[in-house]
């Protein structure tokens, strides 16, 4: 069969996808801080943006920049006309004479009074304020200091160790081997090393890696490496004096106080139910993370991007949070300017057009955005409405699908807006996504109900049980199946332990622990 080689023409449709079109989608998952960084870059790198400034922002408007400092053309006037002026006898020290003072004196006035001079002209007043640290940025009255100068800097675990070890181990080498330790610790502060491995490296006998560690025992927060809850809880009760063999009974079979085995426990310890409830009192007020008080990350505050009010009789007002609405502008005024200057076809015109491009185009994404988390989250509240009128208890099954249909979108469109974007409501700070729930069927054939509302159920139901009467999981079926809800027994102890709640069996020992501490 011979071949051969033909050329055929075809029309056919394909779905692509624009960068631009792919940088939308990008903004509209993007969180508030991960978009004003964005928005910073682009400002930065297109000379048409500018961030609008706020009504109470710290910074000097350009306006009200050029009413109180003087402009280039003020300033040659200035010097044009003391140019003009007869030169005074009191002008000695302009007129150069300074120059013999200063080898009179031995001394230099030229930075005498540096602070006390005119005020600095401003490299970009447009920049103001998102660059403080430019030069004549600050206030000619010094009342725009910026507190998080003030702050003092976060003390880590480290840190915090390594003033201490000088003064616990003396030479050289046991300091190397202080510093190998702590090489290894967590962030609660436990030893997360083999020693035999630590002393194989070093061509030291274990023996003297664990003297060292002993020494280091000895740090503050008593409690740091440990190798383990025991010896953690163990070194705490030797600092406080409390560590008998009773103690160290106890603290060698945390396993049964986990189980709240008390019986069992009493046996061990060797005492009574009476000195057993007091030991329980002393490990209660042990630290078991000793390292977790000092900072480890920087913590962020979240900013919500709905706020939801009550609006009287009409239901509920949803709007966007002002201070979660990047401000963003096309300077209009300075791409005439440039434009006047820029001949047709060079590449100062090519460069000022695309800059004009991606500047609409930004504006345009960013006021959709803002459309489209508004909408979703107005369908939201009004599909949660009695959450937000009588509580958890209320809070209906919802999917992405219900939304996406409700509004005319795809339901990936809702996904994105509803991942890490927040919600203020009079019940408190929710995130979109805490809205979604699973469904659950009812027991009488009626309206589902929603899976958090039903763990909320059981966390109200054990809550208010009593130690004579504690619920057990097919209690808290059968209690849940009156109410409406047909839930089977091992999906409540999937909730339960969910949400850290222990057995029946040990929520009872627990409890009537509790009650006997109190009687005593």
């Amino acid at each position: 069969m011979a071949l051969s080689a033909n050329l055929f023409l075809r029309q056919n449709q394909s779905l692509v996808m624009t960068p631009q079109l792919v940088q939308s989608i990008q903004l509209l998952q993007m969180t508030h801080l991960e978009l004003m960084q964005f928005i910073a870059q682009e400002v930065e790198r297109n000379p048409l943006l500018e961030m609008a400034a706020d009504d109470g922002d710290a910074g000097i408007d350009i306006a009200e920049f050029s009413d109180r400092h003087t402009t280039g053309s003020d300033v040659t006037s200035e010097r044009d006309e003391v140019a003009q002026a007869p030169a005074l006898a009191s002008d000695w020290y302009e007129s150069g004479a300074s120059d013999n003072l200063n080898d009179r004196l031995d001394t230099n006035y030229d930075m005498a009074f540096a602070d006390e001079g005119s005020s600095q002209r401003l490299d970009a007043p447009e920049l103001l304020g998102q660059w403080k640290s430019m030069p004549g940025a600050s206030s000619p009255h010094g009342d725009d200091y910026d507190l998080d100068e003030f702050v003092a800097g976060q003390v880590s675990l480290r840190d915090h160790l390594e003033l201490q070890i000088p003064f616990l181990v003396s030479t050289a080498a046991e300091r190397l081997i202080a510093s190998i330790l702590l090489d290894h610790l967590d962030e609660a502060g436990y030893l997360r090393a083999d020693l035999d491995e630590i002393a194989g490296r070093l061509g030291k006998p274990v023996s003297e890696i664990e003297a060292v560690l002993t020494q280091l025992h000895g740090v503050e927060p008593t409690g740091v490496f440990a190798r383990s809850l025991g010896e953690c809880l163990s070194l705490q009760l030797k600092q406080r004096d409390r560590f008998d063999p009773a103690m160290a009974g106890l603290v060698d079979n945390l396993e049964l106080l986990a189980k709240r085995d008390f019986a069992s426990l009493k046996k061990i310890c060797g005492v009574d139910e009476e000195d057993l409830l007091d030991m329980l009192s002393e490990i209660r007020k042990l630290n078991p993370k000793p390292g977790s008080g000092f900072e480890h990350s920087v913590t962020e505050s979240v900013t919500p991007d709905i706020v939801v009010r009550a609006d009287g009789a009409s239901g509920w007002r949803v709007e966007l949070n002002p201070d979660a609405l990047p401000r963003v502008l096309v300077n209009h005024a300075y791409m005439t300017q440039v434009s006047a200057t820029a001949t047709r076809g060079n590449e100062d015109a090519g460069f000022i057009s695309d800059c004009l491009q991606t500047a609409n185009w930004l504006t345009r994404s960013l006021d959709q955005r803002a459309k489209t988390i508004l909408k979703v989250a107005s369908e939201i509240v009004r599909q949660q409405e009695g959450f937000l009128t009588h509580g958890v208890g209320h809070l209906r099954p919802l999917n992405l699908k219900t939304v996406a249909d409700a509004i005319k979108m795809h339901e990936s469109t809702v996904s994105r807006v509803t991942t890490n974007k927040f919600m203020m409501t009079p019940r408190g700070l929710f995130e979109l996504k805490y809205f979604f729930s699973v469904s659950i069927a009812s027991a009488e054939g009626g309206d589902s109900h929603s899976a958090e509302a039903v763990r909320h159920r059981i966390r109200t139901l054990i809550a208010q049980e009593s130690p004579e009467a504690v619920l057990s999981d097919d209690d808290i079926v059968v209690s849940l199946k009156s109410t409406g809800v047909d839930l089977a027994r091992r999906t409540v102890a999937k909730y339960r332990e969910a949400m850290n709640i222990p057995s029946s069996v040990q929520r009872r020992r627990e409890k009537r622990a509790a009650v006997k501490a109190g009687a005593v």
